[in-house]
């Protein structure tokens, strides 16, 4: 069974997505990435991807994150800002912890294309 079946599918994706843009807009370390962006868009973009990611049906055809992300100058800290929120959604969901897990291994690769190559460099 895929993780995106696990969890509870489309349904339990959309919740998360909601959820998880609640946390980061009100954390005042990350509000700013999010300034004169259309959320609903990324909202979209986000649910398809974390569905594609978990295994679901969905197919994402989204910019790759490296490009989605360029120029935005992420630090480590707020990635890890970012992977806490989403992780503490999934738990407020009810998301067991091996799932969360299982999640976090499947988005972790990603920090290489989402961190500024100037503080992967440095």
């Amino acid at each position: 069974m895929s993780i995106y079946d696990s969890i509870g599918g489309a349904g339990a994706v959309q919740a998360a997505v909601e959820l998880f843009y609640t946390r980061v807009l009100a954390d005042p370390r990350l509000e700013h990435f999010f300034a004169g962006v259309d959320l609903q868009r990324l909202k979209s973009h986000q649910r398809a991807f974390i569905a594609a990611a978990l295994g679901g049906p969905q197919l994402f055809d989204g910019r790759d994150m490296a490009t989605a992300h360029a120029g935005l100058n992420i630090t480590g800290d707020d990635f890890d800002a970012v992977v806490g929120h989403l992780a503490g959604t999934l738990a407020e969901l009810g998301v067991p912890a091996e799932e969360i897990g299982r999640i976090a291994a499947v988005l972790t690769p990603l920090r290489s294309q989402i961190v500024s190559a100037r503080e992967l460099a440095g």
